[in-house]
């Protein structure tokens, strides 16, 4: 049956709109790039930058200077803002001199912002704890003071892994080395280093808020970690989960593969027997 002038009037009607509303693109997906910058690149501004580039282009991710002179950067987001910032680090500003840019890409990692990385914000520990009930404490120094959570099953770099974490008292920085008897018990020092805080929001802020996102550069926990809290209230009760960066474990048990401690080699069992 031949189309009737109705069905030709909406037909015209459609391609007309078609034709005035123009295509929007459709969003794809993030990739993520690994950058390593060599030349005159640290004490010229490069790193503050990078950071303000990564951030006008709304990318995620991370740069550091390194101890060997170069800078490296891991970004993340659309295609085109990757690659604005690709031609960026392989120019860069003025009075840097880049000699080599290598550019590899990588797995998304999902950051939540672009900040940079290897500034320390203070010290943290893990110790190992027999008492009435067996624990893992994460302590993190902030305002003078190490902040804690006890993890009943202790720290994982799985990802797919979230472990209870209950908020405790805070501890003295004095207490960060001790290892060795206790009336109920024993301790051992399981893990120790420095930390960078993380996230959108600034510190302690982020811990108020009740989301933390943080980098640990310990002897066994290394890379981002975040601090979720699912219950207010006294001895609050958070997750904490490890991030999906370079540093992650699928599969991992660190806490049977690593048992010793980090100053005197002993396990806990050998120290409470």
């Amino acid at each position: 049956m031949a189309p009737s002038d109705d069905d030709l009037h909406d037909r015209d009607e459609h391609l007309d709109r078609e034709q005035a509303e123009p295509t929007r693109p459709r969003p794809t997906a993030p990739i993520a790039i690994r950058a390593v910058v060599r030349g005159k690149v640290q004490g010229v501004g490069f790193r503050d930058a990078t950071v303000g580039r990564a951030r006008e282009l709304e990318l995620m991710g991370w740069v550091r200077n390194d101890d060997d002179g170069a800078l490296r950067v891991h970004a993340e987001g659309p295609v085109h803002a990757v690659a604005e910032l690709t031609d960026f680090l392989r120019n860069g500003p003025p009075h840097a001199r880049v000699e080599e840019a290598a550019i590899d890409t990588v797995t998304v990692e999902g950051h939540e912002q672009f900040a940079v990385r290897g500034v320390s914000a203070g010290v943290f520990v893990v110790q190992e704890h027999a008492a009435s009930a067996h624990h893992f404490d994460l302590r993190l120094e902030l305002d003078g003071v190490m902040r804690s959570w006890a993890i009943p099953k202790g720290p994982s770099l799985d990802p797919a892994v979230k472990r209870l974490a209950v908020e405790v008292a805070d501890h003295a920085m004095a207490h960060n080395r001790f290892e060795g008897k206790l009336e109920a018990g024993a301790v051992i020092v399981w893990d120790r280093g420095s930390y960078e805080q993380g996230g959108r929001v600034a510190w302690p802020q982020a811990l108020t808020r009740g989301h933390a996102v943080f980098v640990l550069h310990g002897e066994k926990l290394r890379g981002g970690f975040a601090l979720q809290r699912t219950r207010p209230g006294n001895k609050a009760q958070w997750l904490l989960i490890k991030r999906r960066d370079e540093y992650a474990q699928p599969g991992s048990d660190i806490v049977a593969e690593r048992p010793c401690s980090v100053l005197s080699g002993r396990r806990l069992d050998e120290l409470d027997a």
